[in-house]
């Protein structure tokens, strides 16, 4: 059954009520211990009540059936007392015993006075009614207070008390207060040290150790807020060292930027000194100066450019685009714009396009960007005579470009970091080579678009990248 799990598995709710029906179980043997040592004390109180004669009756009304030779009679004459007839007026009749007094009739004011039995009265007083024949008459029992041990109360069970009553009292409220302290402290520890584990688990975060995890041993409530802190624990950590990682990748991008538009200003410093000082007269080689110089400030402007749009895609102000829009017709327009390249590089093109509509969810400009890259890589990288094969293919749930061609390929240790940030898939760090930046604006923003950029190859394609996107 739910309730009888083991403690670990429990929730908090239940535990408590355990541990309170175990202080209403405890409170109740007490009481119960309490009562009988109540009944204990009574009972060694009444064994100071002792009377000449045990079995004697002190009310006149058991005398009434026969007051002249009944048993109890007897015994009452035994201890001392006796028996009194009187009339209708109170006035005495016949005594049956040794009368101790001398009073020979009363009062109803003496009769009032003495049956209250106070504890300054010699005798010891009972009245009843007594009928012989048609005449009725008192019978009146009489008793010296010396063999008896009354006490008059209100409460006949507190007047047997062997202690006061607020001794009882004052016991009791010690006792629980006892007890309430014991429980309290119990639950209080039940609770603590659970929470103990996890306040030092939290100091030991607060304190940088992102690797901490604990193990909660308590009900089901502190084993979730266990769990819940491991796996926030395992969040922060992931997060802390991709931020580690995006702060070392950034510094290494910084270094990277400066180092390819050093070496080009330097080279344009260089040539445009020389022309400056005068020290080029041939104007061929002025014009080869010239020229060095321009494509060299492209090259550091179309540097900065991708730089620009790098960070740019990593802005949260980044705005997207996005709609549904055709594949077909937009794969066309780009290899019409590039099909001079491709033919000016003698490349064999195969281009594979579904003839029916094919639709997607994406970001033209984004993904033109993308796809023009790819294919300018193919054309910067390879050499004549590659076949060059873009080939949309269509699914249910996506959709997948392939850009794929037979050339150099890359090299294996470089296909772990293609996409990093200045990383070329020639040799890198060339002079001639492109700014580095191309695949890692191209899988951010392809990313963006809630997509995938992948890198593969097969043996009769030496690259294949595949950009895939949801429908």
């Amino acid at each position: 059954m739910r309730q009888w799990r083991t403690r670990n598995q429990r929730p908090l709710q239940t535990s408590l009520a355990f541990d309170f029906l175990r202080f209403l179980l405890i409170i109740g043997f007490i009481v119960l211990a309490a009562y009988l040592f109540i009944q204990m004390d009574v009972t060694h109180k009444l064994k100071e009540y002792q009377i000449a004669d045990p079995e004697l009756k002190l009310a006149a009304s058991r005398y009434a059936a026969d007051p002249l030779t009944g048993p109890d009679t007897a015994k009452l004459l035994r201890s001392g007392g006796w028996l009194e007839l009187l009339d209708r007026d109170k006035n005495l009749v016949q005594v049956i015993g040794n009368k101790g007094d001398k009073a020979d009739s009363y009062t109803e004011e003496q009769l009032y006075s003495l049956l209250e039995n106070g504890p300054g009265q010699e005798y010891y007083y009972s009245l009843t009614r007594y009928a012989d024949g048609e005449a009725a008459y008192w019978l009146m029992l009489k008793l010296p207070r010396n063999r008896i041990d009354i006490t008059i109360n209100s409460y006949p069970f507190l007047s047997t008390l062997n202690q006061p009553v607020t001794s009882y009292v004052l016991m009791g409220a010690i006792i629980l207060l006892l007890l309430v302290v014991v429980y309290s402290y119990s639950v209080a520890r039940r609770i603590r040290r659970p929470l103990r584990t996890i306040i030092e688990g939290l100091n030991e975060m607060i304190q940088g150790n992102y690797s901490t995890r604990i193990v909660v041993e308590a009900e089901e409530e502190f084993m979730q807020m266990g769990e819940r802190f491991n796996y926030m624990a395992d969040v922060i950590e992931k997060t802390t060292a991709a931020q580690r990682l995006a702060e070392e990748s950034k510094q290494r991008m910084v270094m990277d930027l400066s180092h390819d538009l050093k070496t080009p200003i330097t080279s344009i410093q260089g040539y445009a000194q020389a022309l400056y000082e005068g020290r080029v007269g041939d104007p061929e080689r002025q014009r080869k100066y010239l020229t060095y110089i321009y494509n060299k400030s492209s090259q550091v402007t179309r540097l900065i450019q991708n730089m620009v749009e790098l960070l740019k895609t990593d802005s949260p102000d980044f705005l997207l685009r996005m709609g549904q829009h055709e594949l077909g017709d937009f794969l066309r327009e780009i290899i019409a714009d590039t099909y001079g390249e491709i033919e000016q590089k003698q490349f064999r093109l195969q281009f594979q396009v579904p003839e029916h509509p094919v639709y997607a969810r994406y970001d033209p400009e984004l993904l033109a960007r993308a796809v023009h890259n790819l294919i300018s890589n193919a054309l910067t990288y390879n050499p004549p005579g590659t076949q060059l094969r873009i080939e949309l293919v269509p699914g249910k749930q996506q959709v997948a470009i392939e850009i794929a061609d037979t050339g150099i390929g890359i090299a294996p240790e470089l296909k772990a970091t293609i996409f990093d940030p200045f990383v070329r898939g020639d040799e890198a760090r060339t002079a001639t080579g492109g700014t580095g930046l191309g695949l890692a604006i191209a899988l951010k923003n392809i990313v963006r678009m809630g997509g995938t950029l992948e890198l593969g190859g097969s043996s009769g394609e030496a690259t294949v990248f595949t950009i895939i996107i949801p429908v």
